[in-house]
């Protein structure tokens, strides 16, 4: 039995088709046992970046500033402060430097408040 050559490059090519499709389920199997094992991560940072929007929020308030001075004084949109205190993104370094100095705050005292409500 002879295979003529555009039968013996199909088959060549069918097998390495399916040795890729083999190859991106078990990639995909994997992404998601990584996804699955880090739940508890993902929770905590849930749970933190919350914690840090309800502190930026109470001070904010505290100090009787709407978002949008606190975004004008520091640099940045009110959406972005916003998102801050929704837990929805974390300010940066920088920026949460910022927001401690403008709440009369050190830095450390902020991330401490954070700390102590997640542990609570």
């Amino acid at each position: 039995m002879r295979f003529s050559i555009n039968t013996i490059i199909l088959i060549i090519l069918s097998i390495g088709a399916l040795s890729l499709f083999g190859y991106i389920i078990f990639l995909i199997i994997k992404a998601l046992k990584t996804y699955i094992r880090s739940r508890g991560v993902r929770e905590e940072k849930i749970k933190t970046a919350k914690t840090l929007g309800e502190v930026l929020k109470a001070h904010r308030v505290k100090c009787k500033m709407t978002q949008e001075f606190v975004a004008e004084a520091i640099g940045v949109s009110r959406q972005a402060v916003s998102k801050w205190e929704s837990g929805a993104t974390d300010p940066s370094t920088t920026n949460l430097m910022a927001l401690a100095k403008l709440f009369g705050l050190s830095p450390e005292e902020l991330i401490k408040e954070t700390q102590e409500q997640s542990d609570a």
